[in-house]
């Protein structure tokens, strides 16, 4: 199977603790651990502060399952739930694949720490994986709500722990099968 996943630094790896923005070894990332307990291809598409495209990248014809998921950091710059939605709708429209090898995840709701200074973030964050849901629903797209996994995050509210990375596999290994 030749997976790709599409996402921002909560893919990437990006290790909180580092103040150059560092990465997790193998070990910790979950797209890493998906690979190593599956055997499967996977490319890790995951870039620190990538908000929701524009307009939907160019995936190999190859490919067997994408995974997305994209919105916090669209949140994090100030826009609403409905308009990280529809942004998000506008790049999964433009994906050339077959729908259903696309798997949208959406975010864990962020917390509060360091990025995340205030209660409406999270409300916004919880109401956006309301919103990718209805909208994988409407386009008939695989769904899973990483909000429903109890994922780990560090001090700063939104990037994922060791744990969580690790957490963050099983739920996601649990979801494919």
């Amino acid at each position: 199977m030749n997976i790709i996943c599409f996402g921002d630094s909560n893919t990437y790896g990006y290790d909180p603790r580092g103040y150059f923005g560092g990465r997790y070894d193998g070990d910790n990332r979950w797209v890493d651990i998906l690979a190593a307990e599956t055997g499967w291809t996977v490319c890790n598409m995951g870039q620190n502060g990538r908000e929701i495209p524009a307009a939907a990248p160019a995936f190999p014809a190859n490919t067997d399952l994408l995974i997305v998921m994209l919105g916090t950091n669209d949140l994090l710059q100030g826009r609403s739930p409905e308009q990280a939605a529809e942004r998000l709708e506008r790049c999964l429209v433009g994906i050339s694949l077959d729908r259903s090898k696309i798997l949208l995840i959406a975010p864990p709701p962020v917390a509060l720490g360091a990025w995340v200074p205030s209660p409406q973030l999270i409300d916004d964050s919880r109401t956006f994986a309301r919103l990718c849901q209805d909208l994988a629903e409407q386009m008939g797209i695989r769904f899973a709500d990483a909000g429903r996994w109890d994922i780990p995050l560090a001090y700063d509210g939104v990037h994922f722990t060791e744990q969580g990375h690790r957490t963050f596999a099983i739920k996601l290994l649990e979801e494919l099968k």
